[in-house]
């Protein structure tokens, strides 16, 4: 018996979305319409100047595989998210996201650290620059996974960015295996 139809596993980032002008793309020496990773104390700093010169959108549960869960559940199937995410504020409102979208999440999820954030930048042609720190989920590993619903899953969907961790990496690879073991398709 199938518990979910996907089990994913990503990055679990907080998408705070701010309109910019193009003009403060170039003061903090952002490329427009790229994506790089940041530490946590640079990431601070951009969102404070942010919030005091730009326009706030608002925040969401995000992540690239985290983003085709939810797509994936809109459209009414069963879905399970596998991911890391800090004892913080930021992390139970990733995970009450996930939630409220329709997606089982774990509490083995939840951990010390910082939850990672992603400042989207939205320029006023539609661009969209990205500013990402990856806070606590650039060490997600096995143990934040509960991978009892992926041997009863139709599909097992691995989030390409995780390849840059280790410990990651030897989580996908351990999903893999019961993949195989159970008949659960990859993708």
């Amino acid at each position: 018996m199938t518990t979910v139809d996907l089990f994913a596993i990503g990055n679990a980032l907080i998408d705070q979305e701010f309109k910019v002008s193009d003009d403060f793309l170039i003061q903090q020496n952002l490329q427009k319409g790229t994506m790089q990773l940041t530490d946590g104390e640079t990431q601070a700093n951009l969102y404070n100047n942010l919030k005091e010169t730009q326009v706030y959108k608002g925040q969401a549960s995000g992540g690239s595989a985290a983003n085709t869960t939810v797509a994936f559940s809109a459209l009414g199937s069963k879905a399970f998210y596998g991911c890391r995410v800090g004892n913080d504020e930021l992390g139970r409102t990733y995970l009450k996201g996930l939630n409220e979208a329709g997606i089982q999440t774990t509490e083995k999820s939840v951990s010390e650290g910082v939850t990672g954030t992603c400042m989207v930048l939205v320029s006023p042609d539609s661009e969209r620059t990205m500013h990402t720190f990856l806070g606590i989920t650039a060490e997600l590993s096995a143990e934040q996974i509960n991978f009892k619903p992926l041997k009863t899953a139709k599909w097992l969907y691995i989030e390409g960015y995780l390849s840059t961790s280790d410990t990651a990496r030897q989580a996908v690879k351990h999903a893999r295996e019961i993949a195989k073991a159970h008949g659960v398709k990859i993708a």
